[in-house]
């Protein structure tokens, strides 16, 4: 057939019937050109032309170019071009962000953002949860949840990790977790560990305080359910998926299981290997849609412009895409996380809203005092930032909050 075209410069995009991605591309071809290329190769072309594409199929499954501005290209995908009523994240992805980024005559490619039309969406459940069923299991109607990592990241055997969920707890905090590094390891194995925690937490509920800890049960994706099963029966909470590494499908598994009946925890671990080049690879907002189109309960957003996994101002988006109403799902709590202290939590929430969840690691467990008064002194910045007081005022009579103040001060 005689070469058809994939620019539609003059239509604006379908949001009804097609898949939208936002992408910015660096090349040095004209802009019309390198755009071509990136729909061609994701959907109907390949390098030459080719006898087997017909008019039909060009038409139908092609990929079209509905806008070029800048750097900024818009692709849309027809729906045809994706599985029918399987939900797979897999498959979606092969077609968005499958080999555009080896394209040679492309310098730089990053998909920065897409929207899914109701016959996508439709195909998943989202979270069985949600940001508000968390903060009904935790009775927390309205302030920020506020929440720890056990630290060191490995290192501490099952006593001590619960010890250190229950000095956590006892300090007022709503949440912890494990780290991203931790599964089961012999020095701190996954069911003695559980089963210490949950009876932390079954100490702290008799003392009045309720909490929840997220045991990590990343692992292979032929056995990521069972084992999710068998930590909740071991007396879990909360379970925490490394998304990346695991994959969507290991999310999406265990959301949509029957037998699971606790949160979801989502960390990002590994994501900074293709989010944070701003020129090449894929942002952190598509990843936040496909964490909530699969089941998250919780995400990790980085902690907003402060703290050592601080992002630029174009990750707000992400606060959005997790408690939007734009989608037919539940609400995911976002989780600030990533060189958390009570000096930077009013800046926090002052861009997050109070529907967040702050975590600290070193901020808690730094803390001159120790753990316990680590977590008051989280819990008082907290605190503070909920009732419009500066956190200098407050510290006046909550020496946890001077403390930490005085150690590590405010925004770096």
């Amino acid at each position: 057939m005689a070469q058809k075209s994939h620019l539609h410069l003059d239509e604006e995009p379908d949001y009804n019937e097609y898949v939208v991605c936002k992408y910015r591309v660096t090349t040095d071809l004209p802009m019309e050109k390198a755009a071509e290329a990136l729909a061609a190769e994701q959907s109907t072309g390949t390098w030459t032309g080719i006898s087997t594409l017909d008019d039909e199929i060009f038409d139908t499954l092609g990929a079209r170019v509905v806008s070029i501005e800048g750097d900024e290209v818009v692709v849309e995908f027809p729906v045809e071009d994706f599985s029918v009523e399987v939900g797979s994240v897999p498959q979606i992805l092969s077609v968005i962000a499958g080999n555009l980024f080896g394209l040679g005559s492309l310098k730089g490619v990053r998909l920065e953002d897409v929207s899914f039309p109701d016959s996508i969406n439709s195909q998943f459940k989202g979270p069985k949860f949600g940001a508000q069923g968390i903060r009904e299991l935790l009775g927390r109607p309205e302030k920020p949840l506020v929440g720890t990592i056990v630290k060191p990241k490995i290192g501490l055997d099952p006593e001590r990790t619960a010890q250190y969920v229950y000095e956590a707890g006892s300090g007022g905090l709503t949440n912890s977790k494990d780290d991203e590094t931790l599964v089961d390891q012999a020095f701190c194995p996954i069911d003695e560990r559980t089963v210490a925690v949950a009876e932390a937490l079954d100490l702290l509920k008799d003392e009045g305080h309720l909490m929840m800890h997220a045991i990590n049960v990343s692992t292979r994706g032929d056995r990521i359910v069972e084992l999710a099963e068998k930590v909740q029966g071991w007396g879990a909470t909360e379970l925490m998926v490394d998304v990346i590494t695991c994959g969507f499908g290991a999310v999406q598994a265990l959301a949509e299981d029957p037998s699971i009946k606790v949160p979801i925890h989502v960390h990002r671990t590994m994501h900074g290997a293709f989010t944070k080049d701003p020129y090449h690879g894929i942002a952190m907002l598509p990843l936040t849609r496909l964490v909530r189109m699969c089941g998250g309960d919780a995400l990790h957003i980085g902690t907003l412009g402060v703290g050592k996994m601080a992002a630029d101002a174009k990750d707000d988006g992400n606060l959005a895409a997790c408690l939007g109403d734009d989608v037919p799902f539940k609400t995911v709590m976002p989780v600030c996380s990533g060189g958390a202290y009570p000096g930077i939590v009013a800046d926090i929430i002052a861009r997050s809203g109070m529907d967040v969840q702050i975590q600290a690691g070193g901020g808690v467990a730094g803390h001159p005092g120790g753990v316990k008064a680590g977590a008051m002194g989280m819990s008082q910045a907290v605190d503070a930032a909920f009732l419009g007081i500066p956190a200098e005022e407050y510290a006046k009579d909550h020496p946890e909050l001077s403390e930490a103040l005085a150690k590590w001060g405010k925004k770096k």
